[in-house]
């Protein structure tokens, strides 16, 4: 039974109308669902009790399953089991704006990062719209506050679920849906090339973050396999045409791993670069886990790095750390989990 979540708004008017229900019904669907957060079909007490009965039938409306919920300062993690047994992780991260989700998108990743754990347990599956829909709900409904924003950053490559990830968008984007605006939703990539030029024909004003974490080749292919398949001269130009086309701000990512990429020789490369481009650069600290053998920069590291970007004209952040007391890292919580 496919779940209701995973339907656009358009997609719940056309099945009304294919059993013969006006389509205007669909809004007092989506309503009960999005708004009034009522997930029984027989307590819409606006639409009709065949029509409930039809729904029923046809669509489940089944939350996930919360295994676990680690919490730290601002930050819960949490490790949801899908229908079919399958673990995935989402973050809750509290801003002075507002409450940020990191949610995932694949059940493991086949992007092979060297540095990243949610890599270390390959892709078994994509996620339906409806499975990233429901970590947002789900979360919304344990804090009891609205989330603000969301990046497409956790477990998986949202460019190699492509089509599921625009669908998502497109559901929490909706006024009638959850109604997070564009400019608050953030897709990460490791650099599929190819989905960064459709990215930028889907006329939304979403961002685009893009994962570098090193500034030439050689490196770039030691530490992430997506190199070998777009170099850096490639990616940049897709990066290049996407901020022509849309005229939007990319974040580039920059993962600091200590004595791997965080020497003022790669901070002068990836400021030659980028230099000129529509960009800024988030430092991340990197969250070290037992399983992999980088360590995070410290800390007088990472402020020179930022220092020498800086002399350099480009915009650059640190991301503030979370999490730092849990199982922090993309993926950690699972594989602890699913490796018992």
């Amino acid at each position: 039974m496919e779940s209701i979540f995973n339907l656009l708004l358009s997609d719940l008017v056309e099945y009304f109308i294919s059993v013969n229900e006006k389509p205007f019904k669909a809004k007092q669907v989506y309503d009960w669902l999005y708004k009034k957060r009522i997930f029984n079909f027989q307590e819409m007490s606006n639409i009709s009790k065949s029509l409930q009965d039809k729904l029923s039938e046809h669509f489940s409306t089944d939350m996930l399953i919360l295994k676990k919920k680690q919490t730290s300062d601002l930050t819960n993690k949490y490790l949801f089991e899908l229908s079919d047994g399958n673990l995935i992780e989402a973050v809750l991260m509290r801003h002075d704006y507002g409450n940020s989700i990191c949610v995932s998108s694949q059940v493991g990743c086949n992007m092979g990062c060297s540095f990243c754990e949610s890599g270390r347990l390959k892709k078994v599956r994509d996620l339906e719209p409806g499975e990233i829909v429901r970590q947002i709900l789900m979360i919304e409904e344990d804090i009891n506050e609205r989330i603000s924003s969301v990046v497409v950053m956790g477990i998986g490559e949202p460019f190699d679920n492509y089509d599921n990830i625009m669908k998502f968008i497109r559901i929490i984007n909706d006024p009638l849906g959850i109604a997070i605006g564009a400019r608050h939703i953030t897709v990460s990539t490791s650099g599929i090339v190819p989905r960064i030029y459709d990215y930028a024909n889907e006329d939304i004003q979403t961002n685009l973050a893009i994962s570098l974490h090193a500034p030439n080749n050689e490196l770039r292919s030691k530490i992430m396999k997506v190199n070998k398949a777009y170099d850096i001269e490639t990616l940049m130009k897709a990066i290049e045409d996407y901020i022509d086309k849309t005229n939007r701000r990319v974040t580039i990512e920059y993962v600091m791993l200590s004595g791997i990429n965080d020497s003022p020789k790669e901070a002068s490369e990836l400021a030659s670069l980028i230099k000129g481009l529509n960009v800024y650069v988030n430092l991340i600290p990197y969250n070290e886990t037992s399983h992999i053998e980088y360590k995070k920069s410290n800390n007088d590291t990472v402020m020179a790095f930022y220092d020498k970007l800086k002399k350099c004209g480009i915009n650059v952040t640190v991301r503030r750390e979370f999490g730092g007391k849990i199982d922090a890292a993309c993926g950690q919580l699972r594989a602890s989990e699913v490796e018992k």
